[in-house]
């Protein structure tokens, strides 16, 4: 585990990552790695998922491509960032030393059209001893396709399936998407299960965590230029308001699929304070993910990870691992 103070209550385990406490930064809201250790300190958190890398660099869109909602916040960066060959070059080097200096566990996180964009990136984040984890993003919905593999159950083993015999040394993350209400659970099986053998004794043929879940497509308009307010028209709704759906969908994968299956889950939606961070644990989240939450108060994930200890140590637990799924129904 990286180094630095932490409670002993919150220190978990997910499929093996020791983790200082259960909260996880997201992907796209802290930049490549470590830059918004100027606003809070990223030793005190459980880990960070870098910005998803695509094959080829994008630009994303125009302005504007985030903009707040009543109940949130709308986001349509188009998945900007700087390709998987100026990551190699620029970033990946210095991984390991810039988070070993803070402390910090990262983990990379893979977005793609195709099962070849996926493995491209996949196989250049495979080689970095450094990331603990790698997230495969199927659910992004401000891009075009940008969830088809999350919403086929079949097209989402060929996928996983495929990563699966490249991602050999490191844990493999799936990020799902909150559309697929209907088949969730299908979806579900299918990222665990992949296709294939396990690609080695510590490796699952599928996914060794599952992230649960990412923003859904709104719009907002402009009622006096009668005009939409993102440059992309429609974007990804995140925040409070997806909150409630999030817990949902936690708690059914959890008690159907990924608790029979020996899976953790990354809670992720709407989580603003401690609270609704409680609420995915006893849901069956392992650890959880924050966002939005970073552009309203850049301090607050540590304001959740303290609060989480303050809970635990009232519900009279050892470990805060004691009361994932703990949800009395």
């Amino acid at each position: 585990m990286p180094s630095g103070a932490t409670d002993p209550i919150l220190l978990t385990d997910l499929a093996g990552l020791s983790l200082r406490n259960p909260v996880v930064l997201a992907a796209g809201t802290a930049g490549y790695l470590d830059e918004f250790q100027d606003v809070v300190d990223l030793g005190k958190v459980g880990a960070v998922v870098g910005k998803s890398i695509t094959r080829l660099p994008r630009e994303g869109h125009e302005t504007w491509r985030i903009i707040e909602s009543d109940a949130g916040m709308l986001n349509a960066v188009g998945l900007a960032n700087m390709g998987v060959e100026a990551w190699q070059k620029e970033l990946a080097p210095t991984i390991k030393s810039r988070a070993d200096a803070i402390g910090l566990l990262p983990i990379g996180s893979v977005s793609g059209f195709s099962i070849e964009d996926y493995l491209a990136v996949a196989e250049a984040m495979n080689r970095i001893e450094a990331l603990g984890a790698v997230e495969i993003n199927v659910s992004c919905p401000n891009v075009h396709t940008g969830t088809s593999f999350g919403e086929s159950p079949e097209m989402l083993r060929d996928l996983i399936g495929a990563l699966r015999s490249t991602l050999t040394s490191t844990r493999m993350i799936v990020k799902l998407s909150p559309l697929v209400f209907g088949p969730m659970l299908d979806v579900a099986r299918a990222a665990i299960e992949g296709r294939g053998s396990p690609a080695g004794p510590n490796f699952r043929p599928g996914a060794d965590i599952l992230c649960i879940s990412n923003t859904i497509p709104a719009m907002a308009i402009d009622v006096e230029s009668r005009k939409p307010r993102l440059s992309n028209t429609t974007g990804g709704l995140s925040g409070p308001a997806l909150h409630p759906v999030a817990v949902r969908l936690v708690h059914m994968v959890h008690k159907e699929v990924a608790k029979p299956a020996g899976v953790p889950i990354i809670g992720l939606g709407g989580v603003m304070r401690w609270e609704h961070a409680a609420e995915f644990i006893l849901a069956g989240a392992t650890a959880v993910g924050m966002g939005t939450s970073l552009f309203v108060d850049p301090k607050s994930p540590t304001k959740v990870a303290k609060g989480l200890a303050a809970w635990a140590t009232r519900q009279r637990v050892s470990n805060i691992r004691e009361l994932v799924g703990g949800l009395h129904a």
